[in-house]
């Protein structure tokens, strides 16, 4: 499947980074690309922009993408929580401007084998970045109930996490919880 995504409140971003062709900009979750795109359309020779993303699909397709724009490209696979450290390590103290697309893309949700959806029975999965060896099955099936019960109502916000962990460790009792659609049952 071709990494497609349709970049969020594009015009909106670019007028609110008000690029400077001389500037060096930052995309902390570079996706396939299309914030980027628009801010290297609008950097000189002396501009430059760095593209941070964990996951090699995003980064495949953003290479590509972005490979008119040459030298001005950095690109960096890392999680845009390391930003900082990453780009010291290029040499970049100050940047001119961020942007930074929280969620999961609709390629992410929309290729089965990722695991993040719940339209097709797929393996547990839902590493945004693949070199992680921690699949959510891995989470589930080893998590305390406890655990469970605060990422769900920490990070899923969802105020019957008490019952959901307590009917994941029920469920995973009798034989591990491996696909999607078995997290769903």
């Amino acid at each position: 499947m071709a990494f497609k995504h349709k970049s969020v409140l594009l015009d909106e971003t670019i007028e609110g980074l008000n690029i400077k062709p001389d500037g060096i900009y930052v995309d902390g979750t570079l996706g396939g690309g299309g914030h980027a795109y628009e801010v290297c359309r609008r950097l000189n020779n002396k501009g430059s922009f760095i593209g941070i993303d964990q996951d090699a699909a995003a980064i495949e397709a953003a290479g590509t993408r972005l490979s008119d724009f040459g030298e001005r490209v950095t690109i960096i696979r890392s999680n845009y929580c390391d930003m900082k450290p990453r780009l010291h390590e290029i040499g970049i103290d100050k940047v001119d401007g961020i942007t930074v697309d929280l969620g999961v893309s609709s390629y992410q949700l929309d290729t089965a084998e990722r695991g993040f959806s719940y339209r097709v029975d797929a393996p547990l999965d839902m590493r945004m970045d693949q070199r992680n060896p921690k699949t959510a099955a891995d989470i589930v099936n080893e998590y305390s109930e406890m655990e469970l019960y605060r990422m769900i109502r920490d990070y899923g916000e969802d105020r019957f996490a008490k019952n959901i962990a307590k009917h994941i460790v029920r469920a995973r009792a009798k034989k591990p919880i491996e696909t999607t659609g078995e997290l769903c049952e």
